[in-house]
């Protein structure tokens, strides 16, 4: 916005201080002046509009061109159309010039579509109106004319319009509710509180009166973080994220909110934020660049065979042709001078041959793909969640075929495997533990140990959402008989008070609702409820619990604790403090955490208590539970004074803030007493376990990432068919007896080192042990498991080589205790080092950096809001899902585009080398063999559309073989369809093909006659050519289509009639060569035996190879087809594979293998003939089978790669 408009709502000045009286700005920090805007005037700070938009009427068409022409095809056929224009051209420039500005104008009516609805949704948000305080009024403004240190009212369920500092509210005690939806996805409510001196400032009338400055930090992107003061009636006051309201965040139950404006426009954090997902390019994308260069290479060489050959055709034995009269172009066969020539005849061929690289590729893989991700994936029912009525989406259209490919999948636990509803389940206090419970996982540790076991729920067992506890010795006050009543009233307390979360609804156990910023912390906080501490109000300074049986049995009394201090959880500190002040003025400090870190900080001695909690945790862990310690502190009120001193000032820092207040907050949190542990549930998603399986089958690796303890994860893996039994398991951790006496010792370069050393032996010697298992005959599967210590060193440059080796060799890998950070490093690890096709799939925000770094991006839409989403490039709402989305779309998609880019190369090689062998016949002028208009229109219009219907329909198998024989997807992690040597075969048909439709329409011509007796001329042979190609390169499109439907019938049969409605039209309407040639042509039996007999004889070749290929060398598919092609897609085979399940293992391997699907194909072939092809369906379904030295199928349909893993 500029000066005048910004202008253009006036609010005076109520300063003494004139314009000269402003100091200018710090570059490390702003200061604003609230309420005054000649005096802000002076600094430059951005208007409150915003612009989503690429482009503008001015810079549409230069950046827009700029934006097609960094690509190379564009630009090389711009630099074609230039050269067609000169003299040495045998062309129209228009050949070239049509194609490239018919997909210059697809390509920028694309871009100014989508631009122009980002600019639709610009202006409804630039003009949406807020109250601004104008003249001791409130005024209705458009959002786009605020300024900086305006003071802004904004009503219930309204959302802010840029980023406020929190002046006052509605509610009691300055507090108001947020939900920030719109940031990052979570509509669970925040609060906000104001500073109390800005209480008083509601009313238009007290807030004119507001004067005050505001120092605080640039303009920057992090949500979380915000530093700054208000210097506000002779006091500088600290300013915190607790004070600043976002722009996009709405009001919720609160009347109405005052604020000043701190940030506006591009400069709010949402809009900071606003930044695209990383572009990411898929691997058959850069592919298919290396293809284009070869294609570049086959021009040159072809023209620089051509100019080669025209320097030597020209000299005097032709004196006859008069190539050295002067006139245009004569030069160009100069035979004085024989590098001009070949010069000017490369230059010629260059333009003669330019449709050998296809201009309309990018457009129509575009538009494949693009079709592919709206209209297929995003419309699969197969995908969609009915609970939380949530379809997949595919946020990006560029990676569809590099589903196809992943070979490497990276999950999170927490809601992504696991479903993310929290229950309180057990725990321990003091010496006992707690919770009677059976666990998933416990159970199924029961049953791969032969054992059952039963669950007894008592009469007096409790369950709400959050809360699975069943243990009569903690319900219902039963807790003040135990031997340690005093430590479970702190325990409960902990629970009730430690905590951020803000309760909802009427104040009874029953109706109150808690917001909580996890589903942990509620847990945690019903369970205080259901064990009689109910916290049923907050307020800024107070948490309110109502307590029953703590004088005696039966009594309830409301009880309110003063907030003194909130020390904050985040991903460095993994534990959270809150100190208050109880009723009768003794002051607590309650922590809750991470085992790891309370540990630490526990004071000296219970030694007994501290070690049983540990086992505790360990048999929690062990039964697949979330675990955190909690802990307690009595203060001194003088020890706390000074503590809060510093604590202050560190608020009040405007440089390392957060740095500064972690450091504050490791002065207090010592020597605190360990109260107990708790345990919460997560249980698996549904569908988590088979999912897995198929992926495994599908030969994807599954690696885990998880913050958990590692016997949590170990029994997560286990639950979830990760890990079996059946594994050889390395386990690489630092938490051994000799790591804890180094770290009893206390020396940090001692601790680094040791763990260090240990873990580059464990390395080592799990790797040489894994090498061992790889080469005997047993065949046994490896698994890994390392923890975040661990890891930390593993990844150190000289290590991660053995990592990485050790890692690739696993069936499974669960990495445990590991940051974000860390899942991003062993990603990367494994996309770079092993240069291996990898997904990432996660559901929070610290899955953000991992979804970035991998090949693909999954996001899934779970309780950890939407940031996971929003950096993804697809979307899913379970993780059961990614089988359809990989399986089924992701290798649909893959072949797809393969046969688009390999078709394009077959139909643009055909086509070009009929002119090039039309080269040798004319002396290698360059003369034209086909009409300028009928090269121009070739990719466009007669073979565009039936490839774009195969990229589109094209289906090998259905979506249910697919997820039945998941060993499909091999094929793709294999790259089977874009070989070198698919490539090579495509082109060498290309080759034979344009021989047989040139020789074979040359040939016979000559003997040819017109109705009028004459033999048939040039411009006739030729369009009898174009007419043999046209028909040709469509037909041959049915030989690589595995299902015609009627879509590609249109395709194909229209652009053939599309061909002679054309040549019908424009041999009427053209004078000169193309004169009714096509009339002249139909009139003879030439015509109707040679479009008969040359395409049949064209497409000959290529029958008997795929006959060849798909008898004695089919692929997988191909053998599924045969097996399939007489059966309904439904089957009972999975009901009679569970009927073997009650046999011994040598019967039921004996009765899988008999229900294999040789026993209900009739079909006859190698394949299917030949003993022993069992073994490939056998591996499909789970069977296992020993390969056989005859097993011929499984040699010809499942090659191993040249390069694999074992070395």
């Amino acid at each position: 916005m500029d000066r005048n408009s910004r202008a253009s709502v006036q609010i005076p000045s109520t300063r003494t201080s004139g314009l000269s009286g402003v100091e200018p700005q710090a570059p490390d920090r702003r200061t604003i002046f609230c309420n005054d805007r000649r005096t802000n005037l002076p600094t430059p700070f951005p208007g409150n509009s915003i612009s989503t938009t690429k482009f503008n009427i001015f810079t549409f068409l230069p950046k827009g061109l700029f934006e097609q022409f960094r690509r190379v095809a564009n630009l090389y056929f711009l630099g074609i159309s230039i050269l067609a224009a000169t003299p040495i051209s045998p062309i129209s420039p228009i050949t070239n010039v049509v194609p490239l500005s018919m997909v210059l104008l697809i390509s920028l009516t694309k871009e100014a579509f989508e631009d122009w609805k980002r600019r639709q949704n610009d202006n409804v948000i630039n003009n949406r109106m807020i109250d601004v305080l104008q003249d001791q009024t409130w005024e209705s403004v458009a959002w786009k004319n605020l300024q900086v240190g305006d003071i802004v009212r904004v009503k219930q369920d309204g959302y802010f319009p840029a980023d406020l500092l929190f002046l006052a509210s509605t509610n009691a005690d300055g507090v108001c509710y947020i939900e920030t939806a719109n940031l990052d996805g979570e509509t669970n409510l925040k609060i906000r509180k104001a500073l109390e001196k800005t209480w008083e400032y509601l009313t238009s009338e007290k807030a004119s009166e507001f004067q005050g400055e505001i120092e605080c930090e640039q303009p920057n992107n992090s949500l979380y973080t915000f530093t700054g003061n208000l210097i506000f009636q002779a006091q500088t006051l600290p300013l915190s994220p607790n004070q600043i309201l976002l722009r996009g965040c709405s009001v919720k139950n609160t009347g109405y909110i005052v604020g000043v404006v701190i940030f506006t426009g591009h400069e709010t954090k949402v809009m900071m934020n606003s930044m695209n997902v990383p572009s990411k390019r898929s691997t058959l994308e850069r592919k298919l660049d290396k293809l284009i260069l070869a294609l570049f290479a086959t021009l040159f060489g072809i023209c620089f065979i051509g100019a080669i050959g025209s320097g030597f055709f020209v000299s005097n034995k032709y004196f006859y042709l008069r190539l050295d009269v002067g006139g245009e172009g004569s030069g160009q066969f100069n035979s004085s001078n024989r590098f001009l020539v070949f010069v000017l005849t490369l230059f010629t061929l260059l333009t003669l041959y330019s449709p050998l690289i296809p201009i309309s590729l990018y457009v129509s893989i575009e538009m494949v793909k693009f079709i592919q991700s709206t209209q297929f994936i995003n419309n699969d029912w197969c995908m969609y969640h009915k609970e939380t009525n949530t379809p997949a989406l595919a946020r990006t259209s560029n990676l569809n075929e590099e589903l196809g490919q992943v070979e490497y999948i990276f999950s999170d636990k927490t809601g992504t495997l696991t479903r993310n509803l929290m229950e309180f389940f057990k725990c321990s206090i003091g010496d006992q533990v707690y919770g009677t419970g059976v666990t998933e996982i416990e159970r199924q540790i029961a049953e791969r140990n032969g054992m059952k076991i039963e669950e007894n729920k008592s009469d007096t067992a409790v369950k709400e959402k959050g809360f699975n506890f069943d243990d009569d010795r903690l319900m219902q006050g039963a807790w003040r008989n135990e031997p340690n009543p005093d430590i479970c009233k702190e325990f409960f307390r902990c629970l009730a008070i430690c905590h951020t979360v803000l309760p909802e609804g009427d104040e009874s156990p029953e109706k109150i609702k808690y917001q909580a910023a996890s589903p942990d912390e509620a847990a945690l906080v019903i369970a205080a409820k259901k064990f009689g501490f109910f916290f049923y109000r907050r307020t800024p300074t107070a948490i309110y619990v109502r307590e029953s049986h703590v004088e005696k049995k039966g009594q309830l009394q409301d009880t309110s604790y003063e907030i003194l201090n909130v020390l904050e959880f985040n991903s460095t500190r993994k534990r959270q403090s809150v100190i208050c002040r109880y009723p009768d003025g003794r002051l607590l400090l309650y922590c809750k955490g991470a085992d790891t870190v309370i540990y630490e900080r526990l004071a000296d001695g219970a030694d007994d208590i501290k070690k049983l909690t540990r086992e505790y945790l360990e048999q929690f862990g062990s039964s697949g539970l979330r675990t955190l310690c909690l802990a307690y502190k009595e203060l001194s009120i003088h020890a706390y004074e000074i503590w809060n001193e510093k604590f202050v000032q560190a608020k009040s820092s405007l440089s390392d803030r957060d740095k500064k207040l972690d450091e504050v907050a490791e002065l207090i949190e010592t020597d605190l007493i360990l109260i107990g542990s708790t345990a919460i549930e997560d249980k698996l998603q549904e569908g988590v376990p088979a999912c897995i399986e198929t992926l495994q089958r599908a030969g994807i690796k599954i690696w885990v990432l998880t913050g958990d303890k590692i016997e949590t994860a170990i029994n997560i893996a286990y639950a979830s068919n990760l890990i079996s039994n059946e594994m050889k398991k390395f386990i690489i951790s630092a938490e051994t007896d000799a790591m804890r006496e180094v770290e009893e010792r206390g020396d940090p370069v001692e601790i680094a080192h040791f763990i260090r050393e240990e873990v580059k032996k464990q390395l080592k010697s799990s790797l040489e042990e894994a090498q061992s298992y790889l080469r005997s005959l047993s065949g046994q599967k490896l698994a890994l498991v390392i923890d975040g210590k661990s890891l930390m060193h593993a990844l150190d440059p000289s290590l991660r080589v053995m990592l990485l080796n050790l890692g690739l060799n696993c069936h499974g890998v669960v990495c445990c205790r590991v940051s974000p950070l860390q899942k991003a490093q062993v990603t990367r690890l494994v996309k770079k080092g092993a240069n291996k096709i990898t997904l990432s799939i996660g559901d929070g925000a610290n899955d953000v950096s991992m979804i970035q770094a991998a090949h693909v991006g999954v996001g899934i839409s779970g309780m950890e809001g939407m940031q996971a989403v929003m950096a993804s490039d697809f979307a899913i709402a379970q993780f059961r899902f990614l089988a359809d989305l990989l399986l089924v779309h992701g290798r649909w998609s893959y072949q797809r585009v393969c046969k688009v880019i390999t078709y394009f190369l077959y139909k643009n090689l055909t086509f070009t080398l009929t002119q090039f062998w039309f080269t040798f016949q004319t002396g290698f002028s360059g003369q034209r063999f086909y009409d300028d208009w009928y090269q121009s229109l070739y990719n466009v219009i007669f073979t565009a559309l039936p490839v774009i219907v195969v990229g589109l329909f094209d289906k090998d198998v259905s979506a249910s073989l697919s997820r039945k024989y998941p060993g499909l997807y091999m094929e793709g992690i294999r790259n089977v369809f874009f070989k070198r040597s698919v490539v090579a075969t495509w082109a060498f048909f290309s080759i034979y093909q344009s021989l047989i439709l040139f020789n074979f329409v040359i040939l016979p011509s000559s003997g040819a006659k017109n109705s009028a007796g004459k033999t048939l001329g040039h411009w006739d042979v030729s369009t009898m050519a174009y007419t043999c190609v046209i028909v040709t390169v469509n037909l041959r499109l049915f030989m690589i289509c595995n299902s015609v439907t009627r879509w590609h019938l249109i395709a194909v049969g229209g652009s053939i009639l599309a061909w002679f409605i054309f040549t019908f039209i424009y041999s009427v309407v053209k004078l000169g060569n193309e004169h009714f040639v096509i009339y002249v042509i139909m009139s003879t039996p030439y015509f109707y035996l040679t479009l008969l007999l040359v395409p049949f004889a064209a497409l000959f070749g290529d029958f008997v190879f795929h006959g060849i290929q798909r008898w004695f060398f089919p692929y997988d598919y191909q053998i599924i087809q045969e097996i399939h092609r007489d059966e309904p897609e439904s089957s009972n085979r999975t009901e009679l594979l569970e009927v073997g399940s009650n046999l011994t293992p040598p019967e039921a391997r004996s009765y899988a293998m008999s229900q294999l699907p040789r026993e209900v194909s009739k079909h006859t072939g190698f394949a299917f003939d030949s003993p022993g092809y069992e073994s490939f369906f056998a591996s499909q379904f789970g069977v296992y089978s020993p390969l056989k030295a005859w097993d011929v199928a499984r040699r010809a349909s499942r090659r191993a790669p040249k390069t694999g893993h074992r070395k």
